[in-house]
């Protein structure tokens, strides 16, 4: 649902400054008066551990609605009236409500409760815009993460103890990334209520050279975008395909400037899809937390690309291959630390692998993948011939199979190891001509490099003044070996469909997996809206 509203940003704050004298009426002198506040904070807070446990300790005392809790009330409800802004539920803690709340309380019973209500609110407001909204592994079974929430007892204390307007302010993720996506978010919520992008562009294709109406429409969608200027012509000559080479540049599409089916679906995609987009990349931004590592890699499931960064820069970039769109066999998302790499390595087929797809081969004909050795349980090599592959199934198959070092190993030359329990990890392949494709989604789940060796070089570089030396004389060797990183490195796999650049456009990408739609349908049920902004 879209919600169309002025842009008034701090509309509850000066509301709730203008409630500040009336807000002073919550004193309460009269020692009868102590006891009932404290008793009606005690029945509030009773079936919340962590509030009535902050309570109990600070002797029942006010966080909100004593005379000296003046700057922190006034804090808070500036800090929720910029809540939808960070695409967060706000009827979880409306700050008109709050206001409200506090401006009727009279008794010390009422105004006991509106204590509690405030300190309930804000553990809610803290958590979700600190942590995220939704608890991604609820989502969608191959997000492999926890967010990272706070100690509700803690966070309350350290509050009560902190200047309020820097500590909410610090709530906020501090990321360069989540700065630009809040700033993306705004500027799709006036294109919304600007009325979006005009009408969609009709038919399957357009190349350059064609003329007519449908041209029209693509230049117009195009000019409303922002990738080119205002124009007449009706013509797809050379600034049109240079708009849509750059149209495709930022939405992961081969650059051949020819307005394809593929490309038109992307360009026809509506403002407010896209808004969604960059609402669930905050989300996914919260869950990811502040500590990524001064040095780490980072791979975008849908972007399919590998990199390293450095102090917030990409210093190393390479094509990859993930996972196949099919349940068992999807790249999951988490985060673990690369401890070493393993030059000339071992296939060991996974055994799901192995039972699924080679056993029916191994029944039909013995010597089939005859690259593959078979290893029994106590690590010695059987022969083909004496075994009867037919009277085995997937649960009984009682042998490993093992792939030696060479260059037409299924992992390549090199394999990148962080150990987790998803067997996941990045490696080189055979399979070469996969990195020309468009949209390289065909592994069983690992993420295949485009350029390992030069990930190795990246990697050991810290660790020895000749890498590519270092490198290349170990896989001369023919044999496997294990390079210990001397200092290991954060891996993040992640799946964004909208990542913002320091400079330029924000960049989107399709949903390959689902996961991103059904985020957004978690955070609509939690009561996130899109907006429409006039003015």
């Amino acid at each position: 649902m879209i919600s169309a509203q002025p842009r008034h940003p701090h509309f509850f704050a000066l509301a709730g400054a203008l409630l500040l004298a009336l807000l002073g009426l919550f004193a309460v002198p009269a020692k009868a008066q102590v006891t009932a506040f404290k008793q009606a904070v005690a029945e509030a807070a009773a079936r919340d551990e962590a509030l009535s446990e902050f309570y109990r300790t600070t002797n029942y005392e006010s966080l909100w609605t004593g005379r000296d809790d003046r700057s922190r009330r006034s804090a808070f409800l500036r800090a929720l009236s910029d809540a939808a802004d960070h695409g967060l539920p706000v009827n979880r803690y409306d700050p008109e409500m709050l206001a409200a709340t506090f401006r009727a309380a009279r008794t010390p019973r009422e105004i006991g409760q509106a204590e509690v209500l405030a300190s309930r609110m804000f553990l809610q407001y803290a958590q979700d815009i600190q942590a995220g909204v939704v608890n991604p592994r609820n989502v969608d079974d191959g997000i492999k993460r926890s967010a990272p929430r706070r100690n509700r007892l803690s966070q309350l204390v350290a509050f009560s103890k902190s200047s309020p307007r820097a500590y909410l302010n610090a709530l906020v993720p501090d990321s360069p990334e989540y700065a630009r996506l809040l700033q993306e978010k705004l500027r799709l919520e006036r294109v919304l209520g600007a009325g979006g992008w005009g009408d969609e562009v009709p038919g399957r294709a357009l190349e350059p050279g064609a003329s007519g109406g449908t041209v029209v429409s693509l230049r117009n969608r195009l000019i409303a975008m922002g990738y080119m200027k205002r124009s007449a012509s009706q013509v797809y000559d050379a600034a049109l395909q240079k708009a849509v080479q750059q149209f495709q540049l930022d939405h992961g599409l081969s650059p051949d400037g020819v307005a394809g089916p593929a490309t038109l679906a992307e360009i026809n995609v509506s403002p407010a899809k896209r808004l969604g987009q960059v609402i669930v990349a905050m989300e996914r931004e919260r869950w990811l937390g502040p500590d990524r590592g001064r040095r780490h890699v980072l791979v975008n499931i849908t972007d399919f690309r590998a990199s390293l960064v450095e102090n917030g820069k990409t210093v190393f970039a390479t094509r990859a291959v993930v996972g196949k769109n099919q349940h068992d066999q999807r790249t999951p998302e988490f985060s673990d630390v690369m401890e070493h790499m393993i030059i000339n390595p071992t296939w060991n087929v996974p055994r799901s692998i192995a039972t699924k797809e080679y056993l029916p081969m191994l029944q039909r004909n013995p010597n089939a993948a005859s690259y593959l050795r078979l290893v029994d349980a106590r690590g010695r090599t059987v022969s083909r011939n004496s075994v009867d592959f037919t009277q085995y199934s997937a649960r009984t198959f009682p042998f490993d199979m093992k792939q030696p070092p060479s260059s037409r190993n299924a992992l390549g030359l090199v394999k990148f190891m962080f150990p987790n329990q998803y067997n996941i990890y990045l490696h080189d392949t055979p399979q070469k001509h996969l990195f020309s494709r468009e949209t390289r989604a065909f592994s069983h789940g690992c993420v295949r490099l485009n350029d390992p060796f030069d990930f190795a070089y990246e990697l050991l570089k810290v660790q020895t003044s000749d890498p590519v030396g270092f490198f290349q004389s170990r896989l001369a060797t023919g044999r496997e070996t294990m390079v210990e990183l001397e200092k290991p490195l954060p891996v993040h796999i992640v799946y964004r469909t909208a990542v913002t650049q320091p400079k330029g456009r924000t960049q989107f990408r399709r949903d390959i997996y689902g996961r991103d739609a059904r985020i957004f349908q978690a955070l609509d049920e939690a009561g996130v809206v899109l907006r429409a902004v006039r003015g």
